[in-house]
């Protein structure tokens, strides 16, 4: 399990802090070194569907002579090719995949079960029993409806009599109110006799799958715990703690699906286990990206939060980690402002900087907002009153609309959220999108593309034309066990639209079609103005990046990007709104200066 290193870069000073890290060039030698055991063994050919997250940690130990060594393990997240037992790699911390364990025999009695349910949802007796059960409620509750109607029509007829200013007989007012009893107490009655009919449904194949229901879902939740409770976790002082306790403290609730197997708690338990001494350590995606997430071969990425921050605060105790970088005060440019009056601000937000007060990682960044409620020496501070009126990510530049008072606030954000401000962004992709197909559906709502500027002109540009238009329509949706990151999701996703031109394309200088090994080539630049239609979370990022999208990420982007850069190269350029109070039209232009 523990593999030769040699290399005589040094050792970190300090161990890396897995949730936000440059690989350091030890871990990246050891990198180098498990990438070419993927790429000459073939390993991957077992793994079917997409790519697979691999990583490795570098650990000191002394050898028989006691002198000091350095190696390094492996891991992969989760299983590989259905199995979590290759060589060269380590074990799982706790193996649920034996044939005759407690796991897999619990598991083969709940597929039995699974069994059991589908034969009865397909069974044609259950199913025409279930369709009459329903048109029978259906009738019912039609009922109920119709005669509610009837019900609130007699009232109002008796409001309008009362009302009416003519005087009402004894014997009027008297049958009024039986009318309304009456009519209260049948209504009463066809709720009831619906209870009736949904309770008196003694299909017994209905009473069957009620109960192997119930019997799964405990049968499941008890073999999760009991899972759960069989991973016991080591740090560096020794201590040994199960998942439920773990996330008990830290979350407040039952571990996720798939705790623990991720790459860095496998190779720090099986490096405690061992006496070996962490060093750093790093983790790299191999393959195809999966069809909702983006990630990109032989690309580093930080432990996910969900599953790995409980565990690994945990495990790490006793090591000496390197501090959050999230968390160490940035300095960064100030922002610039272009338009101020009492009720509006617009400025120029530089790249780094947060358009509201971050939350805990992001605590050290000063935001836009404090920027100017603090700031004593400019002439439009102290506004009792300033809100940004939409956001920019902290790593996106440009164009920023803060409110002064509260009724610009409210009018700016219906601005916003019913789509009547126009936005243009400008990035440099990471290569060249090959979906350029024209989409001329949305021709109208997006203005000429640039062509002829100066600033744009590159040497080696490409011979394609520029200019192109077309439209991302991948609807997005916040990933859970992995945030702030977002993800395509067909199903459950909001609807986000970007329309996009094709402004400049520096070609690569040589063929890239290149199979999945460890050779990272030049795949050339993309200048593009962006056009979003929608507002969701990182959607120019993910709609540049994903493979369904332009297929090539922002340059700089350290969430879904491949190449890095002094910053991320997404810059707000253009934005027209109306000023809340007086209607009038704004338009503001903030150009990127990008250059290919």
């Amino acid at each position: 399990m523990l593999h030769a290193l040699s290399t005589s870069v040094p050792s970190p000073r300090q161990f890396t802090y897995p949730f936000c890290y440059d690989v350091d060039p030890l871990a990246e030698a050891a990198s180098e070194e498990l990438q070419h055991y993927i790429a000459t063994t073939g390993l991957m050919s077992a793994e079917t569907g997409c790519g697979k997250m691999f990583g490795v940690l570098v650990v000191e130990y002394k050898d028989e002579e006691g002198a000091l060594q350095r190696g390094f393990l492996a891991a992969y997240s989760g299983l590989l090719g259905g199995r979590n037992d290759w060589q060269y790699f380590v074990p799982p911390v706790f193996d649920a995949q034996q044939p005759d364990g407690h796991f897999k025999r619990t598991e083969r009695e709940i597929s039995a079960i699974n069994r059991e349910i589908s034969a009865i949802e397909h069974d044609p007796q259950y199913l025409q029993s279930v369709a009459q059960h329903e048109e029978t409620m259906k009738r019912l509750q039609a009922e109920v409806e119709a005669f509610k109607v009837e019900v609130d029509a007699a009232k109002a007829r008796r409001d309008a009599r009362r009302k009416s200013g003519e005087p009402l007989s004894e014997e009027e007012q008297a049958e009024m109110v039986r009318e309304s009893q009456f009519m209260k107490a049948e209504l009463r009655r066809r709720r009831k006799a619906m209870e009736q009919a949904e309770s008196a449904f003694h299909n017994p194949h209905a009473t069957l799958l009620k109960s192997l229901q119930r019997k799964r879902k405990q049968m499941s939740d008890e073999l999760q715990r009991w899972l759960f409770a069989a991973y016991r976790m080591l740090n560096a002082k020794g201590e040994e703690r199960d998942l439920i306790d773990i996330f008990r403290e830290y979350t407040h609730a039952m571990p996720p699906a798939g705790a623990g197997d991720c790459c860095a708690p496998k190779l720090l338990q099986y490096a405690y286990q061992h006496c070996l001494r962490p060093v750093c350590m790093a983790e790299f995606w191999w393959g195809e990206s999966p069809a909702s997430e983006i990630r990109h071969h032989l690309h580093y990425y930080p432990a996910c939060r969900s599953k790995c921050l409980p565990i690994l605060t945990h495990m790490l105790k006793g090591l000496d980690v390197a501090p959050n970088p999230l968390a160490q005060k940035r300095h960064t440019a100030e922002p610039r402002v272009l338009y101020a009056d009492e009720y509006i601000l617009v400025v120029d937000k530089p790249a780094g900087m947060l358009s509201v007060p971050g939350k805990a990682d992001d605590s050290a960044s000063v935001s836009v907002e404090e920027y100017f409620a603090n700031n004593s020496k400019l002439k439009i501070q102290n506004s009792k009153f300033l809100k940004a009126a939409h956001r920019l990510d902290m790593d996106t530049s440009g164009l920023l609309v803060l409110a002064r008072t509260e009724q610009a606030y409210v009018e700016l954000q219906r601005q916003f959220a019913s789509r009547e401000t126009v936005k243009r962004y400008e990035a440099v992709l990471c290569g060249v999108p090959k979906h350029t197909t024209p989409h001329s559906t949305f021709r109208s709502d997006v203005p000429e593309p640039i062509t002829q500027n100066s600033k744009f002109k590159t040497q080696n540009s490409s011979t394609q034309p520029n200019g192109c238009l077309g439209a991302i329509s991948l609807p997005l949706i916040a990933d859970i066990n992995d945030r702030p990151r977002q993800r395509v999701d067909m199903e459950h996703g909001k609807p986000a639209l970007t329309l996009y031109n094709i402004v400049e394309v520096r070609a690569a200088d040589a063929n890239t079609a290149v199979a999945y090994t460890t050779k990272k080539v030049d795949k050339g630049l993309t200048l593009v103005h962006l056009y979003p239609k929608t507002g969701r979370t990182h959607q120019l990022r993910v709609h540049c990046a994903h493979p369904q999208g332009l297929a090539c990420p922002i340059l700089g982007d350290p969430l879904y990007g491949t190449e890095r850069a002094d910053r991320m190269c997404l810059h707000a350029a253009e934005l027209t709104f109306r000023h809340p109070i007086t209607g009038e039209p704004m338009h503001f232009l903030s150009p990127s200066g990008f250059l290919l």
